[in-house]
């Protein structure tokens, strides 16, 4: 059996999957695009040792943040993991949506766009390229280097959307949207408590303007804050502020994308999440 555990930042993720492994005696497998990153542990709020539970844990810490990555790798990776576990129950954990589809569904990529460049490109060929893929979603004909990336990370699922394995049993967690915001504005005020600022800057010299920090959520805040663009409390204000956005983002994909059981984390138990698992199995 392979269960889902999905939802928008900040919403409890970690607890529920890692319950949920004990419960199954499953092996975790990460759907978080960040938490494939080495090193980068405050911002990503990547569960600590201590909290995992015994079984194994897969592609958490698996690239180092100047490595490159994408969901064209995160999806042989992943299919590769289920393969050797698949006599195992296995819980699928992360915010990532396009991760997860492109690991259970029939995603095809190009592996010949992978990696492309697109030097010889103009901005108007690669908008229109996008358009062909239907790919225009928060993307402006001037942000080059945003098109680029959407670009090499867009799958070519011909209009499919089947799923390659039986028993995939897909629950999302969700709270009441203010409570989720506060959440989110505490867990932020946590990571600067916890030291995100020493851990930016010792990433930040170590690795320079590496695509996981510069496009990461409480990354590319400080990072400017260090180089003294922004004051510390608006880096902050920002992180706060995105995070917010990108969780309204996440509910809106897995409502249009994915095919979940939703649950509410301040009226659901972990009782009701078992009971719904046990019935779909």
């Amino acid at each position: 059996m392979i269960i889902c555990v999905l939802g928008p930042t900040g919403v409890g993720k970690t607890k529920v999957s890692e319950y949920l492994s004990k419960k199954y005696d499953g092996v975790v497998i990460n759907a978080d695009a960040m938490q494939v990153y080495k090193e980068l542990n405050i911002g990503t709020a990547k569960i600590k040792k201590e909290e995992m539970s015994s079984k194994k844990h897969y592609l958490f810490d698996i690239k180092k943040p100047n490595e490159f990555y994408s969901v064209y790798y995160y999806q042989k990776d992943s299919r590769k993991i289920i393969e050797e576990n698949k006599d195992k129950n296995i819980i699928i954990v992360g915010g990532t949506g396009l991760y997860v589809k492109a690991c259970l569904y029939n995603y095809e990529f190009d592996e010949i766009i992978k990696r492309n460049t697109y030097d010889d490109y103009t901005n108007e060929e690669l908008y229109q390229l996008l358009e062909k893929m239907g790919k225009l979603d928060e993307v402006h004909i001037n942000n080059r280097k945003r098109m680029i990336s959407k670009l090499n990370s867009s799958p070519n699922n011909n209009g499919k959307n089947e799923l390659l394995y039986d028993n995939v049993v897909m629950i999302g967690l969700t709270s009441d949207r203010k409570k989720l915001y506060d959440r989110i504005d505490k867990r932020v005020d946590e990571m600067i408590n916890e030291g995100l600022v020493d851990e930016v800057k010792r990433l930040y010299d170590k690795y320079g303007n590496t695509k996981s920090l510069t496009t990461g959520i409480g990354y590319k805040e400080i990072i400017n804050y260090l180089d003294g663009l922004i004051t510390l409390d608006d880096a902050i204000e920002l992180i706060k502020s995105r995070s917010r956005k990108y969780a309204k983002r996440q509910y809106t994909w897995f409502n249009n994308q994915m095919n979940l059981k939703w649950f509410n984390i301040e009226e659901d138990t972990f009782d009701d999440i078992v009971k719904y698992i046990d019935k779909s199995a």
